[in-house]
């Protein structure tokens, strides 16, 4: 059986408190994008892990994929089975893939073998593989609040715009944005907010995370710049970075960006 994980951008981030678990409180919206991995389970021997395509960093073990297998095991019979991933999303890109890898891997087990989860149960495994993880499972554009696991459905439909996505040649890790970010309560909570025009949204709705990233990487500041400049009616780094997408009411000419950043539409 295969299924296509897809992307996530975040329209917004707002970090808001840091909590005693180690975690920060946000609040963030969250809206699926048409950029795919490939991953493929098939009954075999033994559990095996391939990939292909982007170099997946860290060991094996550490994958979100066998951890999922090993965490559904707990509770239900399954079979050794053969993985393959073919890995497209970009990488410390803040596009969510290796949580959607996750997500759609639960998903893919449950029809796989019968397994009868709910909606709630899968939901409940996705949790505990990492924060965005659950958003995968419905993969419908949601405000997302607390770690970034708790959500509550929002009408936001960009369907009829053009989104570019520009990965520039740098690596953002997460816990260098979340050392740069300064928690503070918000005015005005993004749920609100998301639902104003989106021509008005630059001026209401920030990334938290843009302040230090940019600073200790301007070239992504550079790349939010030139999306401007090509005619965005919105910008933004999609979560910890290190990617920025664009909002635009037609395709834009990104041959510039092109010549120096995967450009995706």
């Amino acid at each position: 059986m295969i299924v296509f994980p897809n992307a996530k951008i975040n329209i917004g981030i707002n970090v808001t408190n840091r909590r005693s678990d180690g975690y920060h409180d946000i609040e963030t919206v969250f809206y699926p994008l048409p950029i795919h991995d490939a991953l493929e389970a098939v009954p075999g021997n033994d559990l095996t892990f391939q990939s292909s395509g982007l170099d997946i960093p860290g060991s094996q073990e550490d994958n979100l994929c066998i951890k999922g297998y090993h965490l559904i095991k707990k509770d239900h019979k399954l079979p050794p089975i053969n993985i393959h991933l073919h890995k497209h999303i970009p990488i410390g890109a803040g596009l969510g893939g290796g949580s959607a890898d996750a997500a759609f891997f639960i998903k893919l087990l449950n029809d796989l073998f019968s397994l009868g989860l709910s909606k709630d149960n899968m939901l409940d495994y996705a949790r505990r593989l990492g924060a965005d993880c659950a958003f995968f499972i419905e993969n419908k554009p949601v405000f997302a609040f607390e770690k970034g696991d708790q959500f509550e459905r929002v009408s936001v439909d960009l369907s009829k715009y053009t989104i570019a996505l520009v990965m520039p040649p740098v690596h953002v890790s997460t816990a260098e944005a979340y050392r740069g970010v300064k928690p503070a309560p918000v005015k005005q909570s993004l749920y609100e907010l998301i639902l104003e025009p989106v021509k008005e949204w630059k001026n209401l709705i920030k990334n938290d995370f843009e302040e230090s990233v940019f600073k200790n990487h301007p070239v992504i500041r550079g790349v939010k710049a030139a999306l401007y400049d090509a005619g965005a009616i919105y910008s933004s780094m999609s979560g910890s970075g290190a990617s920025v997408f664009g909002i635009f009411n037609s395709k834009p000419d990104l041959s510039e960006l092109e010549k120096t950043n995967q450009v995706f539409y």
